[in-house]
């Protein structure tokens, strides 16, 4: 069976950890190897790359700089991570992937998806997920639940009006990739967004066979 990338995006407090240790259950009870990884992270330097963007600081990040580490951290973790293992026939699970970059850096900071998509092509050639799960709730919903979590990062930080472009821009992504993104309503019980979850990887085993 050949490798597939799968990524899990959504806001704050959606149930990304949750719901990625749900799928990377159901794959592996359908004998898949399942390498699970993260962005921005993956690896020791693009680890690195995650904190310097996470941690709060007096000082203002500029939104290419931003956007340019987001990127660093990438083309890092595809070489060391996520390109051997599909090539071993792996299944990668991402918690967050270039759609994030789309949502958080051309939604919620105003970049637009233009120079994104340069950036795309250029540290992913042809890559791209196979599947993605989009968590969707409202944004009360999910900034409720992460400040339940404790300290926030230098995103969680941010204000309603941030994650609501953030939100509307992973919409206008699903809605323009229907055939890739899978939307759940992560505002619903568990179950039944477990549920719906199921429905989607079924489906994508389904068409993975030989």
């Amino acid at each position: 069976m050949q490798g597939k990338l799968i990524t899990v995006e959504g806001v704050e407090g959606v149930g990304k950890s949750t719901n990625i240790e749900f799928i990377a259950q159901r794959l592996r009870a359908a004998d898949i190897n399942v390498v699970l990884t993260r962005e921005p992270g993956g690896t020791p330097l693009a680890e690195d790359i995650r904190q310097l963007l996470l941690t709060p600081r007096d000082e203002a990040v500029s939104e290419t700089a931003e956007l340019l580490l987001m990127f660093a951290a990438r083309a890092q973790h595809i070489n060391e991570v996520i390109r051997p293992a599909l090539q071993r026939g792996d299944w990668v699970l991402c918690d967050r992937f270039t759609d994030a970059t789309y949502a958080y850096q051309g939604g919620g900071r105003e970049m637009g998806f233009d120079t994104i998509a340069v950036l795309e092509n250029l540290v992913q050639g042809e890559l791209r997920p196979h599947c993605t799960v989009l968590l969707d709730a409202p944004i009360a919903i999910g900034m409720a639940r992460a400040k339940k979590r404790g300290a926030l990062d230098r995103f969680e930080q941010e204000q309603m009006d941030f994650f609501e472009r953030v939100r509307q821009a992973y919409l206008q992504l699903a809605q323009q990739q229907p055939q890739r993104f899978r939307v759940i309503n992560a505002a619903q019980s568990l179950d039944l967004v477990q549920a719906d979850i199921a429905s989607g990887i079924e489906e994508l085993l389904a068409q993975a066979k030989p």
